[in-house]
């Protein structure tokens, strides 16, 4: 009904624009004109005869105004209407592609969101899983560092109980008896010692029997015989070996009697 309805109105304005341009192009009809009899008579034959103002020339119509532009053509409105068409056809095609180039770019935004997310994903996952396998070795090394330690500890235990049973029978007493006796043979009394002298010597070694340092504790000598019995445990160095090793100790604490 619409497609009806547009066309009637079409013909009827094409209909009206062929009337208007006939009527537009058609010639004017001319004025009618008066017979007038007349002779020419040369105004200065006439003589006594007032000569008569000259008239003015009457006025130059002007030629009709155009009304406006020639009204198109049949065929021109038929031109223009199809380019009408193929400019609302050239638009459409153009929002389509538009719109299809704003589905696409979406799609694409779409799937590098997708991407961005999946990458992110995957990323926080191995860091997750590198984590746990850290925390796995870090435990393994600690449960491994742990035995270890309480072997060490089991040795450092087994090694002090032979050590204390070492000390505890008379292998010690008889260490300790030879270091006395060598300081003995090393030292020179001075002439203030008395008989019963009694000192308790701090005896430093290494391994081998040196002797580093020497401090000497409760005494009943005088000063001289203090330094004498020092001197003497530093001559006596390299002090006599343990008879078994684990009575080795640096820190020594010797009773001496030299009487």
């Amino acid at each position: 009904m619409s497609i009806s309805l547009s066309v009637l109105l079409h013909a009827a304005l094409l209909g009206a624009l062929v009337y208007g341009w006939m009527l537009f192009r058609r010639p004017p009809r001319p004025a009618p004109t008066l017979a007038i009899e007349a002779r020419v008579v040369d105004a200065r034959s006439v003589r006594g005869v007032q000569q008569p103002a000259p008239q003015p020339a009457p006025p130059v119509e002007a030629p009709p105004e155009s009304v406006g532009p020639p009204q198109p053509t049949a065929e021109e409105l038929a031109q223009r209407e199809q380019q009408r068409a193929q400019e609302q056809a050239a638009a459409e095609e153009q929002q389509r592609a538009e719109h299809a180039a704003a589905e696409q770019a979406a799609a694409e935004a779409a799937a590098a969101e997708a991407a961005r997310r999946a990458a992110a994903e995957r990323k926080a996952r191995e860091e997750a899983e590198a984590q746990k396998r850290a925390a796995e070795e870090q435990q393994r090394q600690e449960a491994k560092e742990q035995a270890q330690r309480e072997q060490e500890l089991k040795r450092s235990l087994a090694a002090e109980e032979e050590s204390s049973k070492a000390r505890a029978g008379p292998a010690l007493a008889s260490w300790q008896t030879q270091i006395a006796a060598k300081i003995n043979r090393n030292w020179l009394r001075p002439p203030t010692a008395r008989p019963g002298i009694e000192c308790m010597l701090n005896v430093t070694q290494v391994p081998g029997g040196e002797v580093t340092q020497v401090s000497i504790g409760e005494c009943n000598g005088d000063q001289a015989v203090r330094e004498s019995i020092e001197a003497a445990v530093y001559r006596a160095s390299p002090l006599p070996p343990p008879p078994d090793p684990a009575l080795f100790d640096r820190q020594l604490r010797i009773d001496f009697k030299p009487d």
